[in-house]
């Protein structure tokens, strides 16, 4: 009797499964807009933002979709081309709205998501039946959840300030680091890189002397061998930059031919080809920060990035951010538990909401200034195999191990943020 029971319960759960996903194949989806720069100098860094949303979305598909008031709905992505720039962006964005897209995602520039913040303002007092919400997986100016925070934009990622105090707490246990050269890309961003490094020198190694502070243009060096040049002649021990895209690859590039010896602490080390334009030039001498890395440990975090190596089998689309389908993943808890997908209810939703990461990554929004606090992890490039890296990167041969794991609390900073609700 008993097991009769057992087939006709399992029977009936895999009836009301199918029913879901017929449900949510019958209702229109959801559509999310990513407008990022999917051609021109940093092409590799959209692509490689749209495998990482595409892998959330279709996680929360596998799911059923999301649990609106007449019943799942999948979500679908929308990719835009904003090249880059905040014109091509900003006309992006006048197509989501003109297509009823009701969430737009974008990250690979803090230029951009001011232009965007800014925008999404307007639509949203202008026309408040055609609001719009901003979710930003990677722009990191601290001035976005501070002095320009709005209600109608959320960070999934750690701000410079946050990303930086990690970067000089690894600092502080290096002692042998006396003089520092600051590269980094002349726009807002690598200016904030450059500030936040200043201060937390200050704090927290006040010995250590900046040896340069040099900005280069944003995507448009090719031979980065005269900086390289200035950092040898500075004397400098180590270089901190938080170049990103083709601007890191071919810095480390250069760093390799031309044999500097001094160590890299870096925002986007472990990322896009940097690993194995580095080689063995880059052991233990690239340090990174992220809010996670492929080696952070545990069950359900190798799962995880397995499961994206699953669907993602080639080396060169072995990159995983995992807050990027972990965002996806908590707006579509977000939708579910509003039970609507209605831009206004859906932001009141994720304010405050605590979000366990698929059980690797608890994580929470906070209401104040719509910033996520998350945990973040320091890095130090090893090879394969060694302790610590059981993952590479990219099937280079070289990972990440762990340095420092910093839990979600002691990663938030105060903010100024005086945002005005609706």
């Amino acid at each position: 009797m008993s097991k009769r029971w057992f087939r006709l319960t399992a029977c009936l759960i895999a009836m009301v499964a199918l029913v879901s996903r017929v449900q949510a194949a019958d209702l229109p989806p959801v559509k999310l807009a990513l407008i990022e720069g999917m051609s021109g100098p940093f092409a590799n860094a959209g692509a490689m933002v749209e495998r990482n949303l595409r892998f959330g979305i279709e996680r929360v598909n596998a799911k059923g979709g999301v649990k609106l008031a007449d019943g799942m709905h999948p979500l679908e992505l929308v990719v835009l081309d904003g090249k880059g720039s905040s014109e091509a962006s900003l006309v992006q964005l006048r197509a989501a709205i003109d297509d009823k897209i009701g969430f737009v995602m974008q990250g690979n520039s803090s230029a951009v998501a001011a232009a965007l913040v800014a925008a999404v303002d307007k639509q949203n007092a202008r026309e408040p039946g055609r609001r719009v919400v901003f979710l930003n997986y990677s722009a990191d100016d601290p001035a976005l959840t501070n002095a320009s925070c709005s209600f109608w934009h959320f960070r999934f990622d750690a701000h410079a300030g946050m990303r930086m105090d990690a970067l000089a707490d690894a600092l502080k246990q290096d002692r042998a680091v006396k003089r520092v050269y600051l590269l980094n890309q002349d726009y807002s961003f690598g200016h904030d890189v450059s500030r936040e490094a200043q201060r937390a020198i200050r704090e927290k190694r006040p010995d250590i002397a900046i040896a340069g502070d040099e900005f280069h243009p944003i995507g448009k060096v090719k031979d980065f061998a005269p900086y390289i040049a200035k950092i040898r002649a500075s004397g400098a021990d180590a270089v901190i930059t938080g170049n990103w895209g083709n601007d890191l690859t071919l810095l480390v590039k250069a760093a390799r031919e031309q044999g500097l010896d001094t160590k890299f602490y870096t925002f986007y080390g472990n990322s896009l080809g940097a690993p194995a334009a580095l080689g063995d030039a880059g052991v233990k001498r690239v340090i990174a920060v992220a809010d996670w890395h492929p080696n952070a440990g545990g069950a359900a975090s190798d799962a995880y990035y397995r499961a994206f190596r699953a669907r993602y089998p080639a080396a060169s689309d072995d990159y995983l951010v995992a807050r990027m389908p972990l965002m996806v993943e908590m707006l579509a808890a977000a939708m579910t538990r509003a039970q609507s997908a209605d831009p206004l209810k859906v932001a009141r939703t994720l304010e405050g909401m605590k979000f366990d990461g698929e059980g690797f990554h608890p994580s929470t929004m906070r209401a104040e200034d719509h910033q996520l606090i998350q945990p973040l992890y320091v890095m130090e490039m090893d090879k394969a195999g060694t302790p610590g890296v059981t993952f590479d990167n990219e099937g280079s041969g070289y990972g990440f191990h762990t340095l420092l794991d910093i839990p979600a609390a002691k990663t938030a900073q105060p903010t100024t943020c005086k945002m005005t609700r609706p």
